[in-house]
């Protein structure tokens, strides 16, 4: 039987948010009446930037999107599914590796939540490149971010970068 109102979750660390992130949460927003976008703690990845500036920085992202909100989470996504009434999750995938970790990803969340469905989105051609690790390392190096994240986010990580 079909849901009347489906809540679908695009979750990640967003460490930090890219115009690829951004690509896959505004096509998502068009397909669902309600998106949330979850950041993860994960902390075994030593983010950058905390979770509260994480959010902070992913709302400011999203806040063109009256359908979307950013909430964070620690611990299962299914979990989180769950508390939030989410029944389908959003996943971007630009290659083949990561369709077969996104693949066995969606299939251990159905094993935890039966109720949960797994969608995966290819990013458009032009963001099919970006990773967060890749503009962390061009924030690093002194490269040009502004292209490939807002420019709230591009100020955030030169001011890092220029701290450390």
């Amino acid at each position: 039987m079909a849901q009347s109102h489906v809540v679908a979750a695009y979750s990640g660390t967003f460490d930090p948010i890219t115009f690829g992130h951004t690509d896959i949460i505004e096509r998502a927003a068009q397909m669902f009446p309600e998106l949330i976008v979850a950041i993860g703690e994960n902390l075994p990845k030593g983010p950058v930037f905390t979770l509260t500036e994480r959010v902070d920085m992913a709302a400011a992202a999203v806040a063109h999107l009256p359908n979307v909100r950013v909430e964070p989470f620690t611990g299962l996504v299914v979990d989180f599914a769950a508390q939030h009434k989410v029944t389908v999750l959003v996943r971007g995938v630009r290659s083949v590796s990561d369709f077969d970790y996104e693949k066995q990803m969606a299939v251990m969340n159905r094993y935890l939540r039966e109720d949960v469905d797994t969608v995966m989105l290819a990013p458009s051609k032009e963001f099919a490149h970006l990773s967060s690790s890749l503009v962390r390392e061009l924030a690093r190096l002194g490269g040009k971010v502004s292209g490939v994240v807002p420019a709230a986010v591009a100020n955030a990580l030169r001011e890092h970068y220029q701290t450390c």
